[in-house]
């Protein structure tokens, strides 16, 4: 599988990151850089340590949008910590980012080779939707297109209906649907990382016990989601939207329940950025691929497996 991620990198983004330089099934060629949980310049600084982590640094980082079409920027630094990583005061990374624009490539990527390149999109779509607005059948340039976005139970985490990458720029998210379609599409909302991806106390536990590098900076990347998540969501530990996200474009046998639906993304203030699912017989047809839930097993043996050190995984 030939990979590109499109991400606002923050420490779930950097764990997906982990994982699609790791699996051996995929050949990450290139990584897209937008505004979201943190401004610009942060979230590629950290693509490009994440990468340099997972001993990947010969993969180009391309910068993007630096804000949503239309709104100001708002980021999730209370989430993730003001670098986006917990805090920790990493060290910056050795090289900068390629010189291009991120639309372009996943223009000019997707064109040169139409349907080989898997996209996986773990930020606010606004690279995508702005490379729609110049293409509008970019996405059938795609074999497949991945979206870690929506709330399609409209149960929010950044407001009490929506999730965060579509409530930052709903109206990009807004153009991704229009030119969607259900066989090319698949979203894996906030609802599936709440119910079958939270890192429990004992699974916190089993991860440190790794004693790899990966793993180790996996558990320290997260530490201000874990505080975020006591205070906030209430869930049992923090969860991984973005790596469950990446999970399913490697291994699409993770998924126990799918649907296809029409979506709408609310654009007015009172509900910004709520996934409206149109289940109506009488409703539009489909435009995306719904993931509501995975197997958690085997997202969770995955994960530890490929964060496992490198003696172990062979």
């Amino acid at each position: 599988m030939k990979l590109i991620v499109d991400t606002d990198t923050a420490s779930d983004d950097a764990v997906a990151l982990l994982l699609a330089a790791r699996d051996r099934s995929a050949e990450l060629e290139a990584v897209t850089t937008v505004a979201g949980n943190v401004p610009l310049r942060q979230a590629t600084r950290n693509a490009l340590l994440t990468l340099e982590v997972a001993g990947m640094d010969g993969v180009p980082v391309f910068e993007g949008c630096d804000r949503p079409m239309v709104r100001p920027l708002s980021t999730a630094q209370p989430v993730h910590g003001d670098d986006g990583m917990g805090d920790l005061g990493l060290p910056g990374p050795a090289r900068h980012p390629h010189a291009g624009h991120a639309v372009d490539v996943l223009l000019d990527r997707a064109h040169a080779r139409p349907g080989e390149y898997t996209l996986v999109t773990l930020g606010p779509l606004t690279n995508l939707a702005a490379a729609l607005l110049r293409d509008r059948d970019l996405l059938g340039r795609y074999q497949q297109v991945y979206c870690m976005a929506g709330a399609p139970d409209a149960v929010g985490n950044i407001s009490a209906t929506a999730e965060f990458n579509v409530w930052a720029d709903p109206e990009a998210a807004h153009v991704v649907l229009a030119a969607a379609d259900p066989g090319r599409v698949t979203w894996i909302g906030w609802d599936v990382s709440r119910r079958d991806a939270v890192m429990t106390p004992a699974d916190q536990e089993r991860l440190i016990a790794l004693d790899s590098p990966l793993a180790g900076f996996t558990h320290r990347i997260n530490r201000k989601v874990t505080e975020w998540a006591a205070r906030v969501t209430g869930l049992s530990g923090y969860d991984l939207p973005d790596p469950v996200a990446m999970a399913v474009a490697l291994r699409p046998g993770l998924v126990a329940e799918r649907e296809t639906a029409h979506v709408r993304i609310a654009l007015g203030d009172e509900a910004r950025g709520q996934t409206m699912v149109d289940r109506r017989l009488t409703g539009p047809p489909p435009n995306v691929t719904l993931v509501r839930r995975v197997h958690e097993k085997s997202f969770k043996d995955l994960l530890f497996g490929l964060l496992a050190p490198e003696e172990a995984r062979a």
